[in-house]
């Protein structure tokens, strides 16, 4: 941890903010319409500060945004972990699916039976494919939230019994959203990949673990499973002011890396589909929809989309973004990002509404 004393230390530092900065970025996960039974169903996820609704809260890192002003329009206005002013998709999809309106942490030690008989999420803001990049802030790697699912399946099989779990397990629905952090830490803001990798090999290293972790999942017994790809990175208010340029324009490399992954990552889906009997794997687009909110923001309602609401928008995330921050917005309503890296409520909702109209279980 004395590397991650270091960043916080030399905050001054532009090119150190964008090492802190990406292990936060978020994939912007959408949804996918419900199946018409709803019963039984729980739900599950996993990857990172997107889908983690408060797992980093119970872990020693600096990956975390349990301070205000985040959480400042959840209910009850405090702050929970989640990166956001409010709500993040892991609560959308449980809302989604008749389960729940919110999502727990699983590591959140008031969870009641209920609770997990529902869904929980594993998911653990700063992780990635790769498992460096875990490594870094000291948070749940793919490995780390796939040996709580292990756990957890233990645990309600103790308390309901083979049978009923096993009927959970099948008719749940899990979703995995991360890449981002894989791609801006790792490969643009630091030498810790880029000399050994070039694009397309450090792509397939992360396409390699996803595929891991996904018959893993598959062998603990998901069966219908969402994962969604890397948004357009190179957008974000943060890599904007990092690598745009004086006029902060969209960072194209990113985008365009993510791209590459994104369809690496859709064939890898169709694969794991005809090997795997009885699984159902859906690639989920986010890269189009975030897309679309930038480039068409008066059709959705937003004003400002190269800037978070927080401070000045420019570069505040996480420790960064605190309730001395100077400048954060009134209203957020006008705001696609909350911090220069994740989405308002707002924005993951219209995210999740677009997306839901175009895959069907």
């Amino acid at each position: 941890m004395v590397f991650l004393s270091q960043i916080l230390v030399a905050s001054s530092s532009v090119k150190i903010f964008s090492i802190i900065a990406v292990i936060f970025l978020s994939h912007y996960v959408a949804a996918v319409t419900p199946a018409t039974n709803k019963t039984n169903r729980a739900v599950f996820t996993f990857g990172d500060s997107t889908m983690d609704t408060g797992n980093n809260d119970y872990i020693i890192s600096i990956a975390k945004s349990n301070f205000p002003p985040y959480g400042r329009d959840f209910v009850g206005g405090k702050p929970t972990g989640r990166f956001s002013n409010g709500k993040v998709p892991s609560d959308f999809v449980a809302e989604i699916f008749g389960v729940k309106k919110i999502l727990p942490a699983y590591l959140d030690p008031k969870l009641q039976l209920q609770d997990l008989l529902t869904g929980v999420c594993f998911a653990s803001a700063g992780s990635g494919y790769d498992p460096l990049t875990a490594k870094l802030l000291s948070v749940l790697s793919l490995p780390d939230q796939l040996d709580l699912f292990k756990k957890y399946k233990s645990k309600i099989t103790a308390a309901v019994g083979t049978e009923r779990t096993a009927t959970i397990l099948s008719k749940s629905i899990s979703f995995l959203s991360m890449g981002s952090n894989d791609l801006a830490i790792n490969y643009f803001s630091t030498p810790l990949r880029s000399p050994y990798y070039d694009i397309p090999a450090y792509t397939d290293l992360m396409i390699e673990s996803a595929s891991n972790f996904l018959q893993e999942l598959y062998a603990v017994g998901a069966r219908v499973i969402g994962v969604v790809c890397i948004p357009s990175i190179g957008c974000l208010p943060a890599q904007r002011t990092l690598n745009g340029g004086i006029k902060r324009a969209c960072y194209e490399t990113g985008n365009q890396a993510a791209i590459l992954f994104n369809s690496k990552l859709s064939h890898l889906i169709d694969s794991l589909n005809k090997r795997l009997p009885e699984a159902h794997l859906m690639y989920i687009d986010n890269y189009s929809p975030l897309l679309s909110l930038i480039q068409n923001p008066a059709q959705y309602g937003f004003e400002v989309v190269d800037k978070g609401c927080c401070g000045t928008g420019d570069l505040e995330f996480g420790p960064l973004c605190n309730r001395d921050t100077p400048g954060t917005c009134n209203d957020v309503s006008k705001y696609i990002f909350w911090d220069s890296f994740h989405p308002t409520e707002k924005a993951y909702r219209i995210l999740t509404s677009i997306s839901s109209k175009e895959v069907k279980i």
